[in-house]
């Protein structure tokens, strides 16, 4: 499924004027005005459709916040760049399956050897974007996968070394870092430098058994979410007690089962749909067609959950509410999808204990 330009689907000067935007406190407003307009379309059009929009305004957004970033160096007297680089997001927005109040999950990569002069450059414009991205509404990663991070800005003979030292080791940390890199995507910056980014990561996987045991190891573990009669699990305290997770319960896992099945085959794109679209075309696979559906059920939830403004801006806990699941039509739904999830999930269990045997 082809991303969308914003100017395909709607005419409305909000969504246009969001490149034009000299500010952050401009192009807030201006992101602000784009959601009330998103929110209103939600559940009117096929929620892939509107998860499109959606990312579309966030990469706008993105690209904005880099040139904006660009001209408050040039203001604070570093200059111009010295040299090319790559904005890339990683995460949700990686996938093209960022909500409304997504956080931040991005890097840099830089042109050629590291220098001091470059070093200086983009570890300020690193800090400087990440602020000028929180400033117009996205939070900052608790995880600390950001462009202010150096363990994601850097040289590109630096990210080779290090996705080279990640797949050198099958520790449950590196793999971790190696399955975010894995859903990296080029926003902004040089488009080449992105493609040879990617080609390095992917080639770590061509022939490597081991590489992709230890992914799957990280991918079979997840929280349960049906008893053993088959009832959905909500949770029993806290501010989301009757609740039940819907990014961790469904969406999270079904990501990770098919982003397995996706680096297991070489395939290089980093949303979901299109993965399985691919995975599709192999014809190995049975439940494709139900996975597909049931990711849908779960983007369609995320979105749906409750959420609260502030300040023009959206944050939600990613739980389904109690009175929610009253609805039997929604719970039914729910719970048929973590039984494929469940089925899924042992069927890559035993695939990793019979890989697991083989290489010892």
């Amino acid at each position: 499924m082809a991303s969308m330009e914003l100017t395909d689907w709607n005419e409305d000067k909000r969504y246009l004027s969001i490149a034009t935007a000299g500010s952050p406190q401009e192009l807030k407003g201006r992101r602000t005005a784009c959601q009330r307009v998103l929110l209103e379309q939600l559940n009117v059009i096929p929620i892939e459709e509107w998860m499109d929009r959606v990312n579309a305004m966030h990469d706008l957004i993105a690209k904005t916040a880099v040139n904006i970033c660009e001209a408050q160096m040039k203001e604070a007297g570093y200059g111009l760049p010295p040299c090319a680089y790559s904005f890339i997001v990683f995460g949700s927005a990686g996938r093209q399956e960022a909500t409304l109040w997504s956080d931040q999950d991005n890097g840099l990569i830089v042109e050629g050897e590291p220098d001091d002069h470059k070093n200086a450059y983009f570890t300020t414009f690193g800090g400087m974007l990440s602020n000028v991205l929180e400033e117009v509404g996205f939070e900052k990663c608790e995880g600390k996968v950001m462009c202010s991070e150096p363990l994601w800005n850097k040289t590109l003979p630096e990210w080779k070394m290090q996705l080279q030292s990640w797949m050198g080791q099958m520790e449950w940390e590196p793999i971790r870092y190696l399955i975010i890199a894995s859903d990296m995507r080029h926003v902004a910056g040089s488009a080449e430098l992105s493609a040879e980014w990617r080609e390095a990561f992917h080639a770590g996987f061509v022939d490597n058994e081991k590489l992709s045991t230890a992914v799957l190891r990280n991918t079979v573990r997840h929280k349960a979410t049906l008893n053993l009669l088959g009832q959905v699990l909500t949770e029993r305290f806290g501010d989301n007690a009757g609740g039940f997770d819907i990014k961790y319960g469904v969406y999270i896992p079904l990501v990770n089962i098919v982003r397995h099945l996706a680096l297991l085959h070489g395939i290089e794109d980093s949303s979901t749909l299109k993965r399985i679209e691919k995975l599709s075309e192999l014809d190995q696979y049975e439940h494709l067609e139900n996975i597909r559906r049931a990711f849908l059920t779960a983007l369609r939830m995320r979105v749906n959950t409750p959420f609260v403004e502030r300040d023009g801006m959206l944050s939600s806990s990613d739980y389904i509410s109690g009175n929610a699941l009253k609805n039997k039509q929604l719970l039914s739904e729910l719970r048929e999808s973590l039984l494929l999830v469940r089925r899924l999930h042992r069927a890559l269990q035993r695939q990793l204990r019979s890989a697991e045997r083989r290489q010892s």
